[in-house]
């Protein structure tokens, strides 16, 4: 089972909305199950540079099957994914990365960027919940 355009416009909308509440800029991606672009919105004056880490946020989680955060305290040296960030083309191990769940079942991931790794996150989760 995949995301729908509906649902990835619905997760983007949400997780603006909540940008808006927090007075961030973000950088908002949605993909797939198979972490393919469904759907990207970049907020007016949010950071260039953050575009390729929404995507990188939003395929890590998906990947992985857990938040980027949680692969994030896996990956600290001494950790059981040390220097996982380097695999895949690239990964990004810290807060912003959240799947996208119907039911029990994964159906994509959100990927947010653009301020504090604690913002990123609360976007992503908002989003992330407008689907269920």
């Amino acid at each position: 089972m995949n995301i729908t355009l509906e649902q990835a416009q619905k997760a983007v909308a949400a997780a603006i909305e909540k940008s808006k509440e927090l007075n961030v800029k973000m950088n908002i991606t949605v993909v797939d199950s198979g972490a393919n672009l469904v759907a990207f919105s970049r907020i007016d004056g949010a950071w260039l540079g953050s575009i390729d880490i929404s995507m990188k946020k939003a395929r890590t989680a998906r990947y992985f099957n857990m938040n980027s955060g949680e692969i994030g305290k896996l990956s600290q040296p001494g950790g059981s994914l040390f220097g996982i960030e380097h695999s895949n083309g690239g990964l990004i191990s810290f807060p912003g990365g959240v799947l996208i769940k119907k039911g029990d079942e994964i159906i994509g991931a959100i990927g947010v960027s653009g301020d504090s790794v604690e913002n990123d996150h609360k976007v992503a989760q908002a989003g992330a919940d407008a689907v269920k």
